[in-house]
């Protein structure tokens, strides 16, 4: 139920801001930076193989015998990444978590109660790298995404402190107290569930919300004391004990840079329609080229002859691409195209103070489509003869 209400409370928190969201409209693409914080929920650890200097008596405890119940704590991270343009992301995180013991449980023998209170907390922090995948174009103003993550965490004890409870006043004061600072590192995996807000009046901006899970690997041996009152005073004794598994449930909220995104170019400018009709010629293209085909040269050609049979003004070549690459790539591209096609006028006698050239990148489709597509026909250049 806690889970759940986080989750709810999120969807809460991210929605006036969804509103003034902006379509993404492409992957993150080059390096980016975030920060992020939130709340931490661990599972209940157990401990085991406590040994027998901790024990009054002893005997010696093997057997998991004891559960450690942890409070909601806070959670942070930081990250540094690169967009590769597809949808795909590789950062670095450094990421940190501490959550306070509240009561440990499951032993009634030696001198612990079967219930019995816990002070200190469990601080964990360290380094991951993460894969993460955008899923573009689902929403007009989201971009969910998922990513794994493996990396190294350090988990700390600190101040750890049972205090025996649910038991006679006399008792408590001859009861034993198990105490423990001290910090072991793990190897650690996590998944991610996600989703980004692009804000429109900073381009380059995001809002972020997430959920993690992350678990870190095998046991971990700490070293503890234990501290016995007895009527003549009191008894130190130190040993060790092992922590379990640890299972963490971390919701983030933060806000994420893409460097290097440019504001969406404006509207081309309206255009006065010529006073006779204009004539046009389109010229295609492989993808991700911007060499011509032998049957483009002739398309060139034929353009280059009616130009020479009419009374124009100017002459207009523009530039356009897919929606397959980045915006920034998807401009330079459009631009080369249309040099490429102004060379061949010129080369067909065509003067090359008549022609004018603009690239105009993915915009202006003449096939719509949604972001990362490779269609043919949106590949071209336009000759206008006005």
């Amino acid at each position: 139920m806690t889970i759940r209400s986080g989750l709810l409370a999120a969807t809460f928190l991210i929605a006036p801001v969804a509103v003034e969201a902006q379509t993404l409209g492409y992957p993150v693409s080059g390096l980016y930076i975030g920060a992020a914080g939130g709340f931490n929920i661990k599972s209940n650890p157990s401990v085991k193989n406590l040994s027998s200097n901790l024990n009054p008596n002893s005997t010696g405890l093997s057997t998991p015998n004891l559960n450690l119940s942890t409070g909601i704590g806070a959670a942070a991270a930081g990250t540094i990444g690169y967009g590769l343009g597809d949808g795909l992301r590789v950062e670095i995180e450094y990421r940190y978590a501490s959550n306070p013991f509240t009561r440990a449980s499951g032993n009634n023998r030696n001198g612990l109660g079967a219930s019995t209170g816990t002070s200190g907390n469990e601080q964990i922090g360290g380094p991951m790298v993460n894969l993460d995948y955008d899923f573009v174009g689902l929403a007009p103003w989201v971009v969910p995404y998922v990513g794994i993550g493996v990396g190294y965490q350090r988990a700390r004890l600190s101040n750890f402190s049972t205090v025996p409870s649910g038991i006679t006043p006399a008792a408590a004061a001859l009861s034993p107290t198990i105490t423990s600072n001290d910090t072991r590192a793990a190897f650690a995996a996590q998944g991610i569930v996600g989703a980004a807000f692009p804000i429109s009046s900073l381009p380059g901006l995001a809002i972020t919300t997430e959920y993690r899970f992350m678990a870190l690997t095998g046991t971990r041996t700490y070293n503890a004391g234990l501290t016995v009152n007895t009527p003549t005073g009191t008894a130190s004794r130190f040993g060790t004990f092992q922590l379990g598994h640890d299972y963490n449930n971390t919701f983030l909220f933060g806000i994420r840079y893409n460097f290097g995104v440019a504001p969406p170019p404006p509207p081309p400018a309206a255009v006065v329609p010529a006073q006779a009709p204009a004539r046009s010629y389109l010229v295609f293209f492989d993808w991700d080229k911007a060499t011509l085909t032998d049957r483009a040269r002739q398309i060139i050609h034929e353009a280059a002859d009616n130009s020479t049979r009419v009374q124009y003004t100017r002459i207009e070549v523009n530039g356009y691409t897919d929606t397959s690459g980045t915006p920034k790539y998807n401009q330079g591209l459009s631009v080369r195209r249309a040099q490429a096609v102004q060379a061949e006028l010129v080369k067909d006698g065509v003067p090359q103070n008549a022609i004018t050239i603009q690239g105009f990148g993915d915009t202006h489709l003449l096939v719509p489509t949604g972001p990362g597509v490779r269609e043919p026909q949106n590949r071209r250049v336009e000759i206008v003869i006005r």
